[in-house]
């Protein structure tokens, strides 16, 4: 049976290139769309690093826009006046809260204080918190310490990095205890030593994709910027009534400042719809992209079908039986679709071998958007062939010889 098809379908070759290049094209759209999601997916499922429950986020807006820097005392007051409040567990500082489209980011490279170097550059995030922001986070450490009165007066800033900054800094090192400098133009750039590393740090959410990360230490005075953000681990249940009493004590600190007070259960809703935006755009595409294809693959199996009339009567006055005549079409069909996914998993597997598209395709993205793929044109194939094949097997051997 099989040697028969394949003679079939090398002699009407011509035909069934268009239907081949209809499926090809059918896969590689499937092909897109599920790498897509599959990529959401793990990332989703990937650990962020950080506690975000019973967390809001409260951003400073000064009456002066920023020009005045903020003092220690301020810090200290806000932290007090905040800490007395019995909903609030930890208060914390940082330049800018997790699901914030804010971005920090540097080149930095190994070397020492007086600006000696090795190796090359590696580009990173970073933000810079106080001595409570991973409490405030639920940050858990992997080796080393938090910041902590320990690095008062430190000649070198003290910073914390992810697994992912510590590896890419120091393979094959421990990182905790090393020293790198930003690598920039400055004739004495700044210095860093790494007091502790976290697991992983994902500040823009689920679906956002690992990267390096470092964490500064904040020291009022001493920074290039100050700390607007502050962080609040309340208490489990606070309800949102609680933000007049919050906004009433940060104004006795500063009555003149606005506040906006967000709980990052709130933000991580907001930060979820942007990322999902485009999935949705691209699926919609897509599913009507397909739907063409599918349109087009049907009309030509019904074509193609009616062409071949006169040669199903003849099978059919040979003793085949409708059944035979069935699964004859719809077999051609899968081998047409089987000789395109072949081709498409040939030219799509050399995606995640050059690496084009980074950690975004790797193999397990990869090998589950084929097996999606596949299924998904095999069942488009059969549902395009189902009717055609159906109607063939229905021809008389009469009706059918007789057919101009």
């Amino acid at each position: 049976m099989l040697r028969h098809l394949l003679k079939l379908t090398w002699k009407r070759k011509s035909r069934n290139l268009m239907l081949s290049l209809e499926i090809l094209i059918a896969f590689a759209i499937v092909f897109a769309l599920a790498a897509f999601g599959l990529r959401y997916l793990q990332l989703y499922r990937m650990p962020l690093g950080f506690d975000a429950a019973d967390v809001w986020s409260v951003t400073v807006k000064p009456g002066d826009n920023g020009n005045k820097r903020f003092e220690e005392a301020l810090y200290d007051g806000l932290r007090r006046e905040l800490s007395a409040l019995p909903e609030v567990k930890n208060v914390g500082f940082v330049t800018y809260e997790p699901y914030s489209m804010s971005t920090m980011t540097s080149d930095m490279r190994r070397g020492g204080p007086e600006g000696s170097a090795g190796g090359g550059t590696v580009h990173t995030e970073m933000i810079e918190g106080d001595d409570g922001a991973a409490g405030v986070l639920g940050l858990e450490l992997a080796d080393g310490r938090w910041f902590s009165k320990l690095d008062n007066g430190a000649a070198q800033r003290p910073v914390v990095l992810n697994r992912r900054m510590a590896e890419a800094m120091f393979p094959g090192e421990r990182a905790v205890g090393q020293q790198f400098i930003e690598a920039d133009d400055r004739e004495t750039p700044q210095a860093y030593r790494v007091v502790g590393v976290v697991g992983e740090y994902r500040g823009k959410g689920e679906l956002a994709a690992p990267d390096n990360f470092m964490f500064t230490r904040l020291e009022p005075g001493k920074n290039y910027r100050d700390a607007r953000t502050i962080l609040l681990k309340l208490r489990p249940g606070t309800t949102r009534d609680f933000e007049q009493r919050l906004n009433a004590r940060l104004k006795l600190v500063k009555n003149d400042w606005s506040y906006q007070i967000t709980p990052l259960s709130n933000m991580r809703a907001s930060m979820l719809k942007t990322q999902t935006v485009p999935l949705i755009i691209v699926g919609v595409i897509a599913a009507f992209m397909l739907l063409m294809v599918a349109f087009g693959l049907f009309g030509a199996l019904w074509q193609n079908t009616t062409q071949r009339i006169p040669e199903i009567g003849l099978r059919r006055a040979l003793g085949a039986s409708a059944s035979q005549v069935y699964r004859q079409i719809v077999a051609e069909q899968f081998m047409l679709s089987s000789t395109a996914i072949v081709l498409g998993l040939a030219l799509l597997v050399q995606l995640p071998l050059t690496g084009v598209f980074g950690e975004n395709l790797n193999w397990p993205v990869f090998a589950g958007a084929a097996l999606l793929s596949m299924a998904a044109i095999y069942l488009l194939s059969l549902l395009c062939a189902v009717y055609p094949g159906w109607r063939a097997s229905r021809l008389s051997p009469t009706e059918a010889l007789h057919y101009e």
